[in-house]
């Protein structure tokens, strides 16, 4: 939606104009998969696809919310700001105001219209988004000052703990300190940080959603992390490690005897995606985008191979994105088994990808997946309008 249509639907919905305009950024994550919860450092970055929240400060005790594409206002109110759990719509909003609320920070009344184009359910970080833009805009019209990795806790708090999503702390933290033309080389753990240049000159990076329904995700995320705590249990007893991301390539070798079968396998993805983390960070600094490409080419093979989270839409679209001429690399990005790939693809060559890229993929799987030409953005950005 472009800003005037947005602004106009402010306006039809509210009466009276938009002040101002917050948002927050989206996330894909370079390189670094299924690594956060193992203590590995992950790679995101901060999209050109945003939550974008027009705003105008009323006062009172009443917030008021509408969104694109959904008819009717949702209003919460801010003395009782613990009652909208069960909202299906704008809960996240919701548990950011209590959160913040329960701070000292005084929740003013506001009309909110949202304009979200991070697409839902993509693995893109719709929600950190959301609720990063919503803290933004509560503490602009309080008159408080925020610090963003504070704010970036704050929403992942909200997500879990009030509209009970679990969800670690990247997509907040890439949301709310993106930096344009930056990734954030983060540990989750320590949340310790360093930005690193993302310039891909002739190149950008395009991200494609398969569209494939969600479903069983969490169930076998959790198996997941069953299998990576037994392989650690057992590297354990001959290494001296915390966390399976201080185990080095060669440590992982002479140990692996210890390991059996598909235990093995995910602590094998485990150790070499931490170790292609690394090499991601020294090829973007040393401007090798076509070592970057074989890495996350790589890194797809062991999330399809050792982590087995691909499936079939994921792994197509990944292998009709590698046979391109102009595409240096592709993986799959996010929990898996649905969502979304990036690949980076020569800027002149993305109209001609996509179009022969979709076909075939719609060819093979039934449906078409959607394609976004990225850029990499600031995280937060606040506007008088």
């Amino acid at each position: 939606m472009e800003r005037t249509e947005a602004l106009q639907c402010f306006e039809q919905v509210f009466g009276g104009k938009a002040e101002d305009l917050f948002t927050a950024a989206g996330r894909i994550n370079v390189i670094g998969e299924h690594v956060d919860y193992c203590g590995g450092q992950v790679f995101p970055a901060a999209l050109n696809l945003r939550c974008n929240v027009y705003g105008r400060k009323t006062g009172g005790s009443t917030v008021r919310m509408a969104f694109r594409g959904i008819d009717g206002i949702v209003e919460i109110q801010t003395d009782r700001l613990d009652s909208y759990k069960g909202l299906k719509i704008g809960n996240y909003q919701a548990g950011v105001a209590y959160f913040l609320q329960k701070e000292g920070v005084e929740i003013v009344g506001c009309d909110l219209y949202y304009d979200c184009t991070v697409p839902f359910g993509s693995g893109l970080s719709s929600s950190a988004a959301i609720e990063v833009a919503t803290a933004v805009t509560f503490c602009e019209y309080a008159g408080v000052k925020y610090d963003k990795v504070h704010l970036a806790k704050l929403s992942q708090r909200a997500e879990n703990e009030y509209a009970g999503v679990n969800c670690g702390i990247m997509d907040q933290f890439a949301s709310a300190m993106g930096k344009k033309d930056h990734a954030v080389l983060l540990n989750c753990a320590t949340l310790e940080y360093e930005y690193v240049p993302l310039k891909l000159g002739e190149y950008c990076l395009v991200v494609a959603n398969c569209n494939k329904p969600h479903n069983l995700v969490e169930s076998k995320y959790n198996v997941r992390r069953q299998e990576v705590e037994t392989a650690l249990k057992a590297l354990q007893t001959v290494l001296p490690v915390n966390c399976l991301a201080e185990v080095t390539p060669k440590q992982f070798a002479e140990a692996k005897y210890l390991l059996s079968g598909v235990v093995a396998k995910r602590a094998e993805h485990v150790v070499m995606e931490c170790d292609r983390v690394k090499c991601a960070v020294k090829a973007l600094k040393e401007g090798d985008l076509v070592e970057l490409g074989r890495l996350l080419n790589e890194s797809h093979y062991s999330l399809r191979d050792l982590y087995e989270v691909t499936g079939k839409e994921l792994d197509t679209l990944s292998a009709l994105a590698r046979k391109e001429v102009d595409c240096l690399g592709s993986r799959m990005i996010g929990a898996g088994f649905g969502g979304c790939t990036i690949s980076i693809v020569k800027k002149t060559a993305v109209e001609g990808f996509i179009r022969r890229v979709s076909k075939a993929y719609q060819d093979t799987i039934g449906y078409k997946a959607s394609f976004y030409e990225t850029s990499i953005e600031d995280g937060i950005t606040v506007e008088k309008l």
